[in-house]
């Protein structure tokens, strides 16, 4: 949904960076898959109720995702040995390419109908959440593989 808008907003401005040609027996690297990395945190007493929502609603909706050839995997890593300001949780979630703006639009329709939500009900539930579940960060990664 918009994070696949926000994915590709950083993609473009990423690909920009990295114009600059140069031979390619000078870089030993080829342009991989992407993860979108986010960071939360979770107020005390209210991890079960965070950790219910990821196991039915997000893992419905990435499970729906991985069905369409949206995305490859996802997984949700805890943060054992917290400290001060770290992320109770990650969240990753890995693809391939960007969408298009078009393929985006289509994207979040089906979603609209796989969830049958609205996007008013949609945002009223993650303010729900919002009130013990804190996204304190989001990022965009591209793996960097080495040519062969």
């Amino acid at each position: 949904m918009l994070t696949f808008r926000r994915a590709a907003m950083l993609a473009a401005s990423i690909a920009l960076a990295y114009a600059t040609p140069a031979p390619a027996q000078e870089n030993p690297f080829v342009a991989g898959d992407y993860s979108d990395v986010s960071t939360v945190t979770i107020d005390d007493g209210h991890f079960l109720d965070y950790a219910k929502f990821l196991a039915s609603v997000w893992r419905a909706n990435q499970d729906f995702a991985k069905s369409q050839g949206w995305i490859d995997n996802y997984q949700v890593l805890a943060n054992v040995n917290k400290r001060p300001g770290e992320p109770d949780l990650i969240l990753i979630v890995s693809f391939k390419a960007m969408p298009s703006g078009e393929e985006s639009e289509k994207r979040e329709e089906m979603f609209r109908q796989h969830m049958k939500m609205t996007d008013s009900q949609m945002e009223a539930a993650s303010g729900e959440r919002a009130k013990f579940r804190h996204v304190t960060g989001s990022q965009l990664w591209q793996a960097l593989n080495f040519r062969k």
